[in-house]
């Protein structure tokens, strides 16, 4: 008997092309300076702030430890903001998806002369600079008066303005992509359903809105890292340090003439949790919620 041999030969490598090295030593190059100063904003905040102010910055640490995180927590009064923030966050977050989810199911699925002028209209509002009406909104805040709804009696140094202002101003932004993505969705759904008998309000609340889950996943959680991360408004619109959300109240860790720079680099640090898990969470539905919207035709 004779046997045979099967000689199996690998696949040629392919030759790094000069520019793609040259891509990734960019894209490489690029995502170490964006995490640059997040890097060196934790490696101050593990240093005790006597060595810092001794041997530098710029030098090897003899100790790291998380003691400046535990006093940042508990010297700002981290969960009482933590709770302010989700006081303004949650409800200006689903009162805006809501909102804007109206406008959009309007605009997209019905046919009338203003729709392409209500939609600029929302959309105009995100293309005004918020320092303009700074001291018209101001003095409108101090002149509306809330007794019994708001702790201070006025919408000025409360929750509700800040609620009121974000959904103001993402509302806009809110509106024009879900304008978009609804008009991809097939329009025999809801002839369908309007052939059925089916109201205005049932197309909305269980046809449309259904489907468009991974937009509104996806606006879900840029309006909340951008709601989250606010500092304008809550500086502008808050006099009461109780009052304040999370980004506000980090100046409480500043000393009227000292502030401990590594304290701060910690309780930033610690604010920053939230929109990272938030992110991680909504990471699958908000990659798709972008991606989904231009794969239809």
């Amino acid at each position: 008997m004779s046997a045979t041999t099967i000689t199996t030969s690998r696949p040629p490598r392919q030759r790094v092309r000069p520019a793609r090295l040259a891509l990734h030593l960019f894209l490489a190059g690029a995502a170490l300076a964006w995490l640059a100063p997040l890097l060196w904003a934790l490696y101050a905040a593990l240093r005790p702030y006597a060595e810092t102010s001794d041997k530098g910055y710029v030098s090897w640490p003899d100790k790291l430890s998380l003691a400046n995180f535990t006093n940042a927590f508990t010297q700002s009064g981290m969960m009482h903001y933590f709770g302010n923030t989700l006081l303004i966050a949650i409800p200006a977050v689903l009162l805006t998806l809501f909102l804007s989810s109206c406008v959009a199911f309007y605009v997209s699925r019905f046919d009338f002369r203003i729709n392409l002028s209500l939609l600029l209209v929302f959309t105009a509002g995100n293309l005004l600079p918020q320092q303009v009406i700074i001291t018209p909104l101001y003095r409108l805040y101090l002149l509306v008066n809330l007794p019994g709804i708001t702790t201070s009696g006025k919408l000025y140094d409360s929750a509700l303005g800040l609620v009121l202002i974000h959904v103001a101003f993402q509302s806009g932004f809110c509106a024009f992509v879900l304008s978009n993505y609804m008009r991809s969705l097939p329009h025999e759904l809801t002839e369908a359903a309007l052939v059925d008998g089916a109201s205005v309000w049932r197309l909305y609340w269980q046809i449309v809105l259904p489907l468009c889950k991974p937009a509104m996943a996806a606006l879900a959680t840029l309006l909340s890292i951008w709601i989250y991360n606010d500092f304008f408004w809550a500086v502008v619109l808050i006099s009461t340090g109780e009052n304040m959300p999370i980004t506000s109240a980090l100046k409480n860790l500043s000393g009227q003439y000292f502030t401990d720079p590594n304290l701060v680099a910690a309780g930033a640090l610690l604010t920053a949790i939230p929109t990272l898990v938030v992110y991680f969470a909504l990471q699958r539905q908000f990659v798709s919620g972008l991606t989904l919207g231009a794969s239809k035709g």
